[in-house]
């Protein structure tokens, strides 16, 4: 890095990185997770993984959005010597940092379909969707400022993630069109040159 300049990640790119794990091992788990009809019965496992789907849905999109809006507002613009990170390298620093979390995540949600068909991995799917959720707010926020957020690589928790925590002093600002990564986190289509 060139004097003084930061590297920096963006910051609904890292919460939407654990989105799609989530889902997806969530989806398998509470697919597997029905074919036994542990303590509760088949009805009752998907009716309680059904409500916890919603409910961790609404809590990991909605939790900490005050403090995601404070460093919003705050944001300072970024210095032509920082270093923007890719998309796929935020995501993959995440996915790496939290594989042994999600492994053991999935684990536990089919061992826990003995006892509640289907419920714990309907629990992380809804934990995936919060996420996307969050990611999708922040690029709302990010359209409406014309500004994309960014966070610095080293104020990260370890393992890539806490784009909000402790940590952070402060997010930094860039025009919309910087980095490879649209609004909200998702992959930039390419419009066609002309």
């Amino acid at each position: 890095m060139a004097r003084g300049g930061q590297g920096l990640a963006r910051v609904a790119v890292v919460v939407r990185a654990g989105a799609a794990p989530l889902w997806w091992c969530g989806v398998v788990a509470a697919g597997v997770g029905v074919l036994p009809s542990g303590f509760t019965g088949r009805r009752i496992g998907v009716m309680a993984g059904a409500a916890l789907f919603i409910v961790a849905a609404a809590v990991v999109a909605l939790v900490r959005r005050k403090r995601y809006s404070a460093l919003a507002r705050a944001a300072v613009r970024a210095s032509k010597h920082d270093v923007l990170q890719d998309r796929s390298v935020a995501v993959r620093n995440w996915r790496r940092g939290h594989r042994w979390w999600l492994l053991l995540a999935f684990a536990a949600a089919l061992g826990s379909a003995f006892a509640v068909p289907a419920a714990a991995g309907l629990l992380l799917a809804g934990c995936g969707t919060g996420l996307r959720l969050k990611a999708s707010w922040l690029g709302r926020l990010e359209r409406a400022e014309d500004a994309l957020l960014w966070v610095r690589v080293d104020w990260l928790a370890g393992n890539g993630g806490g784009p909000a925590g402790k940590a952070v002093k402060s997010y930094r600002s860039t025009g919309i069109a910087a980095g490879d990564a649209a609004p909200g986190g998702a992959r930039r289509r390419t419009a066609a040159l002309v």
